[in-house]
């Protein structure tokens, strides 16, 4: 099969690393792709966000599949222009990616399926929670405990330009689970925790993510499994008998309170950086499973998950979340490579032959052992090999445990 993967982040690199490992892949493409895709597929110069190039791009190359990362070109139709071309696309229409797009339009699906989440607000007091209703690139949800965090999150969300919610405060666990979706079916992934504040101890703004760990302690498969019946099939459900069937990758940010699991979010792409930590524990061959969705025919059996734990770190540029980073060389890549560690590039590009910062998170090491301890180990021993100026990353990513 030829494949064009559609993004230039990390979570794209770790699609382009499970799907190479494929027999039935024949080719690998991707736009617009970054320095470390490349050295798996031919990268294209054709932005994530360029719909009038990409769908043409994939004509040309006659592409079998198009694997889209990214939730904006979701959400703005990417998806619907691609199979109205005849190709096959893993990843939901606009009419179901609207369950990422639209806070609003996500409250009013889960009422519909029965799917229990927080309660909107409609007086804004402390504790809540502030949701821009659009798309954010995961910053926009504020968490307010004071009525001074109040205060500056309701400046934050009036800056963005988009409406905004307000809802109740959920305290518990939270929970990542992933599960590839046909129409109708929605099979389950190993779930996964990650890391959104940019500093240690969950403190300072939000990110697009920091660091996230798999399987998730204390969750059994079983009770995953549960889950997923839970939140993830009656929304695919409600999708499709609302004539938008959601093919693709179904993401359920779940808090586990004490009065039961609550739904925080909904997203219609793979999350960043779970991903990273999720695809190195499958066993099976992700590309089939992956072009089952788009054929609205998926098998009910999940794929076969490995025994070990996964622990990824991001390094990011020394002013992220406020800012990225260009220009800065890159060194020591080769050095966490040789240790067994997997590192996937987010926000890196090449100048002259020589690779550097481009972005605000610029790379993601992944390692994998025998518990989720020996993972953590040895990706800060793996992160610990590069280097770059300003370089900055948390300390505590699953350091929750010894086991």
């Amino acid at each position: 099969m030829k494949v064009l993967i559609v993004g230039s982040g990390g979570r794209e690199h770790a699609l382009a690393w499970a799907l190479s490992r494929s027999p039935r892949l024949s080719e690998l493409h991707a736009a617009p792709g970054n320095p470390g895709i490349a050295t798996l597929a031919s990268c294209h110069p054709v932005h994530a966000a360029d719909q009038a190039s990409l769908v043409p791009l994939a004509g040309e190359l006659g592409v079998d599949l198009v694997v889209v990362g990214p939730e904006a070109p979701l959400v703005a139709g990417l998806a619907d222009e691609l199979r109205h071309r005849g190709i096959a696309v893993f990843g939901p229409g606009a009419g179901a990616a609207r369950i990422e797009g639209s806070k609003a339009f996500s409250k009013e699906v889960m009422e519909a399926a029965g799917v229990p989440t927080a309660r909107s607000l409609a007086v804004a007091r402390p504790p809540c929670v502030v949701k821009a209703d659009g798309l954010a690139a995961g910053k926009g949800v504020w968490v307010c405990r004071t009525q001074e965090e109040l205060d500056a999150a309701l400046r934050a969300a009036e800056a963005l330009g988009q409406p905004f919610h307000v809802e109740e405060l959920l305290e518990g666990e939270e929970v990542s689970l992933f599960a590839l979706c046909d129409g109708a079916r929605a099979v389950l992934l190993p779930a996964a925790q990650d890391y959104k504040r940019i500093g240690d101890g969950d403190e300072g703004p939000n990110t697009g993510g920091m660091g996230s760990y798999s399987p998730v302690p204390h969750l059994s498969e079983t009770e995953a499994a549960e889950l997923a019946d839970a939140v993830c099939t009656p929304i695919v459900a409600e999708l499709a008998r609302r004539d938008s069937p959601f093919l693709g990758v179904l993401f359920a940010g779940v808090m586990l309170t004490e009065d039961g699991p609550r739904v925080l979010e909904y997203n219609c792409r793979f999350g960043d950086p779970e991903t990273q930590s999720i695809l190195p524990r499958l066993e099976g061959d992700l590309l089939e499973a992956l072009a089952s969705s788009a054929a609205g025919r998926l098998g009910a059996a999940p794929l076969a998950v490995s025994e070990s734990a996964a622990v990824t770190v991001v390094l990011a540029a020394g002013d992220y979340p406020a800012r990225g980073d260009s220009g800065s060389p890159i060194t020591g890549i080769e050095d966490a490579e040789a240790t067994g560690a997997l590192v996937f590039h987010a926000g890196t590009a090449l100048h002259d032959g020589r690779l550097v910062t481009n972005g605000g998170r610029i790379l993601n090491v992944t390692a994998l052992g025998d518990s989720i301890a020996t993972a953590r180990d040895a990706a800060y021993a793996a992160a610990g090999h590069i280097d770059f100026p300003g370089m900055r990353y948390r300390t505590d990513i699953a350091a929750f445990s010894r086991a």
